[in-house]
């Protein structure tokens, strides 16, 4: 079937000789022209994000402007008599600007209007500029923190956030009932522009933006205390964090914010790293040695779209330690409640909201404060739609939301994690326990005293291709049909199945009141838990775990015990 497939693109005219000859290259090789063309490049509940390459499942010109035609019959269909817009920015990835100019004019064919931004922009950026500019819907190209070879393509919504159901799965229709690249509209960029179809986006849109999000600042005073003192390093990664992170740096006051220059400029090859990851230690190592001969308080790192950050800090032995994304995230949310309910600027009715797979320190946390604490599936888009809610509801008031795999946001002014955000505020907590003598290590280390020793960690095993797929398949079966009773010696207590939206607690069944999600959720009579789901952007199955001990030693030591347990019954499960 796949050789089928491969042979009607070398035949077809839709197809530009430039792509059939990458094509022609692969001709002997048949495991490689199977991975491109075994299936169809999903467009997920978010989009698309794969490897750049010629053939059905992988991210080029075809299988974007297919996806987006897809799109564009959606809105016609959901707003027929609508003056329809969609705003589009893109990353520092290959193809990237390219990919934004072909959704454009496929949109633009349609008849529905583009602004597009001409530089690169943060994926938070967007999210802002879609409800700034009250357009339909909005475009990022980008695969956030993938390898160099992906590129990738979000879609949101008019509120903002990133699809979600029912949207979702009506666009996702859509894009199937393609079956034939040739259905494809398009047109020239200049007719696009002469008819105000194709509209190039000014500076104004950026200046709302860092206004909304200097607005975010919870203690001015603090800054403006600590911004001649404090010692920041800051590394793009080679993404779009640059201008965005240095200007709001600026604006908010921090004198002394040192950029990592080898890897401050966009580089679509990411040459100065493996993967442009902040959850991976290793894309500091110039960072730190940076930090090193500055004496930096605190690192920061943004990946390829801005909307991830990570943290690194000093140690008791004065070494620099990356932060996990859980640690960051309780970080934020201690210092926001405490100090906005010390200068009662704390709403009665706040919210913090979080994922299944986040620490479950961030419970205790609101508890203390008298703040109510939400739970989500994984995604930020379903962060984002709490914030919808509450808006619609004004049941509660959004304080701060996050995730463990780094992305964290505060305020309502996006509706997705935003990478430039959450490093202002770093900065700013890190300023605020300066003032006091003190790093942010040792803020952890009181919130541990305070809350408890929790730790997390996730484990990502890669199943690549169609048989990878079957075999992600076979282990959560598996899991469904012969649960685990006991991990560690501890009781299986509470079993979450998303799939079905139930939660076994002895023989009692209940609603998970979430979206229907392929995630197996377990807790254990010690209040350990783990979970697990496919990767939605990538060919893994991940696996998270949480513990909570008597101090951080035992935790870890825990946590190594579950950890091993369980992925020793996940691969019985393969």
């Amino acid at each position: 079937m796949h050789l089928n497939k491969y042979n009607e693109w070398l035949q077809s005219n839709v197809f530009d000789q430039q792509t059939k000859d990458e094509l022609l290259k692969i001709k002997n090789n048949t495991k490689e022209i199977e991975d491109r063309f075994y299936k169809k490049l999903d467009f997920g509940t978010a989009g698309l994000r794969g490897i750049i390459g010629a053939g059905d499942n992988r991210m080029n010109k075809y299988t974007v402007m297919l996806s987006t035609q897809g799109l564009a019959n959606f809105i016609l269909k959901e707003k027929p008599n609508g003056n329809n817009s969609v705003v589009i920015a893109y990353d520092s990835r290959n193809m990237s600007p390219e990919f934004a100019d072909y959704t454009a004019l496929v949109l633009n064919a349609n008849g529905i209007k583009c602004f597009v931004f001409t530089e690169l922009r943060p994926a938070p950026e967007l999210s802002f500029a879609v409800r700034h500019l009250n357009c339909t819907a909005g475009i990022v190209i980008t695969a956030s923190h993938n390898p160099k070879e992906y590129n990738g393509y979000k879609v949101y919504w008019e509120d903002g956030a990133q699809i979600t159901y029912p949207i979702d799965e009506n666009v996702i229709n859509e894009v199937k009932n393609i079956t034939s690249y040739d259905l494809i509209k398009t047109m020239d960029k200049s007719d696009a522009i002469n008819k105000g179809l194709y509209n190039e986006i000014n500076y104004d849109v950026d200046e709302a933006y860092y206004s909304k999000v200097l607005e975010q600042i919870v203690d001015k005073e603090v800054i403006n205390k600590s911004k001649d003192d404090l010692n920041i390093v800051f590394t793009p990664i080679h993404g779009t964090g640059l201008i965005p992170v240095t200007e709001v740096l600026n604006r908010a006051g921090f004198k002394n914010v040192h950029v990592v220059k080898e890897q401050a400029n966009p580089d679509p090859l990411f040459s100065t790293v493996e993967y442009p990851n902040p959850e991976n230690p290793k894309v500091f190592n110039l960072a730190i040695k940076l930090a090193n001969d500055v004496n930096a308080d605190i690192i920061v790192g943004t990946d390829p779209d801005a909307d991830r950050v990570g943290a690194v800090v000093k140690n008791n032995n004065g070494e620099y330690i990356i932060l996990s994304g859980n640690q960051t995230g309780v970080i934020i949310t201690e210092y926001i409640l405490s100090q906005r309910k010390k200068l009662n600027t704390l709403p009665k009715n706040s919210a913090v909201v979080s994922s299944i797979v986040s620490t479950d320190m961030t419970k205790e946390i609101t508890n203390n404060y008298n703040c109510t604490f939400i739970e989500t599936l994984t995604g930020f888009k379903y962060i984002g739609e709490k914030i919808k809610e509450f808006e619609k509801t004004g049941d509660n008031t959004f304080i701060f939301g996050f995730e463990e795999s780094f992305g964290s946001l505060a305020g309502t002014y996006a509706r997705d994690k935003d990478a430039i955000v959450s490093t202002l505020l770093l900065c700013e907590i890190a300023g605020y326990y300066k003032l006091q003598g003190k790093t942010l290590f040792d803020a952890l280390n009181e919130i541990y005293e305070k809350y408890g020793y929790y730790t997390e960690s996730i484990e990502a095993i890669t199943l690549a291709g169609s048989d990878g797929i079957k075999t992600i398949q076979n282990i959560l079966t598996n899991f469904r049909n012969n649960p685990p009773t006991s991990i560690n010696n501890s009781k299986v207590i509470e079993v979450r199945d998303y799939l079905s939206s139930t939660v076994t607690i002895d023989s009692n069944v209940s609603n998970t009141n979430l979206p229907k999600s392929n995630v197996l959720y377990y807790v254990l009579d010690d209040g350990t838990w783990f979970c697990i789901r496919p990767s939605g952007t990538e060919p893994k199955i991940k696996v998270y775990f949480g513990v909570k001990d008597s101090s951080l030693d035992l935790s870890h030591k825990k946590l190594d015990l579950v950890t091993s347990e369980v992925l020793l019954l996940l691969e019985s499960y393969k």
